[in-house]
C-alpha cells in the first residue's frame, strides 16, 4: 500500500445517487500542497465542532490561525462528539467539523434533509484493540477479533491465553468508534449484543473499566488511537496487535497495521469557494497544516 493511499469506505457523499452509493471505495488521500494562509477573526472563523479524540487537532488550528494561546483555544473551540457533530453540520449550526466516518444513521439525517456531504481525509488514524497488562495475550487476529464480538469465542484460551471468560465491551451506536468497529472491523458480521454495563457512553469510561483491577485480566475493549495513545493513556493498558502488527506511529503511517483509517474534515457540499470552511481546509491539507498536526501528535497524510 502507498503511504499516501489507504482504505477509506466514504471520500465524497453525493446522497442524491443513493444512501450507501460511496460506500466501499478505494481511494488516496489528497495531495498534500500549499495553500493560502487563512485569515480570521473570532468572529469569521468557521464554525466548528467534531469528536473527542479531534479537541486538540482543532485546538491546535485555531490557535496557530487566531494567534492564541492554548488556554485561549481551549475555551475558544468547543466539540459535541462525533454524533453531535455530524448533526450540528448537517443542520447548519457547524460549517466543518472533524470526524470519524458517518454511521449509516448520519447519512440517512442528511439525506432525509437534501444535505450532501464532503468527507476528506485530514489525519491518518487507526483503530486498536485494548486489553489490560496483566493480560497474557499480546496479538490477536482479525478473525479471532471478529469472533469474540460476534459471541462465538467466548474463552481467552481459545486466542491462546488462560482459561478465562472474555469480557469484551462495545460503545454505543453511531459513537465514532463504534461506526469504524462496524464497518471496518466487522464488515456487515453481526455484532453480539451485551449489557448496558458493558457499554461506556464514554471512551474514557471503556479504558477505564480495562485499565482497573476488576477483571481485568479478562477484559477487551478498542479505541482510537490517538485518544487512546495520547489523550487518556493508561500504564495499565496495552495495544493489542492484529494480525502480528503493532499499532504505531510507523504502521500507521505506512499503512501496514490493518485497521489504519483516518480523521475527516466534512463540509457541506454547497459550501462557497471562497467560504471559510474550504479556505480551512485547504490549509489544513497544505504542508503548514500538516506539519502542525503531526506536532499535535496526529499522524499525518504524508
Amino acid at each position: 500500500m502507498k503511504p499516501t493511499c489507504f482504505r477509506k469506505r466514504i471520500l465524497a457523499v453525493v446522497l442524491g445517487i443513493g444512501l450507501m452509493a460511496a460506500l466501499g471505495m478505494t481511494s488516496c488521500a489528497p495531495a498534500v500542497k500549499e495553500a493560502a494562509r487563512p485569515s480570521f477573526t473570532k468572529e469569521t472563523y468557521p464554525k466548528v465542532d467534531g469528536s473527542t479524540a479531534t479537541i486538540p487537532l482543532s485546538e491546535s488550528i485555531a490557535a496557530e490561525l487566531l494567534s492564541l494561546t492554548s488556554e485561549e483555544a481551549h475555551s475558544f473551540i468547543k466539540h459535541n462528539t462525533t454524533h453531535n457533530a455530524y448533526v450540528n453540520l448537517i443542520d447548519g449550526k457547524a460549517d466543518i467539523i472533524f470526524v470519524t466516518e458517518p454511521s449509516e444513521e448520519e447519512l440517512k439525517l442528511a439525506k432525509e434533509k437534501g444535505i450532501e456531504l464532503e468527507v476528506v481525509p485530514v489525519v491518518k488514524e487507526a483503530f486498536v484493540f485494548l486489553v489490560n497488562k496483566q493480560n497474557l495475550v499480546d496479538t490477536l487476529t482479525v478473525k479471532q477479533i471478529q469472533d469474540i464480538y460476534q459471541g462465538l469465542a467466548a474463552n481467552w484460551n481459545e486466542m491462546g491465553g488462560p482459561d478465562k471468560e472474555i469480557i469484551a465491551y462495545k460503545r454505543p451506536q453511531n459513537s465514532g468508534s463504534q461506526t469504524i468497529m462496524e464497518n471496518q472491523v466487522m464488515k456487515g458480521l453481526k455484532m453480539a449484543d451485551a449489557p448496558t454495563s458493558l457499554k461506556p457512553g464514554e471512551m474514557g469510561e471503556l479504558i477505564e473499566a480495562i485499565a482497573s483491577y476488576d477483571n481485568s485480566d479478562k477484559t477487551i475493549g478498542y479505541s482510537v488511537y490517538y485518544y487512546a495513545n495520547s489523550m487518556y493513556s493508561k500504564d495499565t493498558i496495552k495495544f493489542v496487535k492484529v494480525n502480528g502488527i503493532e499499532p504505531n506511529n510507523k504502521s500507521i503511517r505506512s499503512g501496514e497495521y490493518p485497521f489504519t483509517s483516518a480523521y475527516y474534515a466534512v463540509i457541506r457540499k454547497t459550501e462557497a469557494a471562497d467560504s471559510g470552511a474550504r479556505k480551512l481546509l485547504a490549509w489544513i491539507l497544505g504542508s503548514d497544516g500538516q506539519k502542525l498536526a503531526e506536532k499535535a501528535g496526529y499522524v499525518p497524510l504524508k
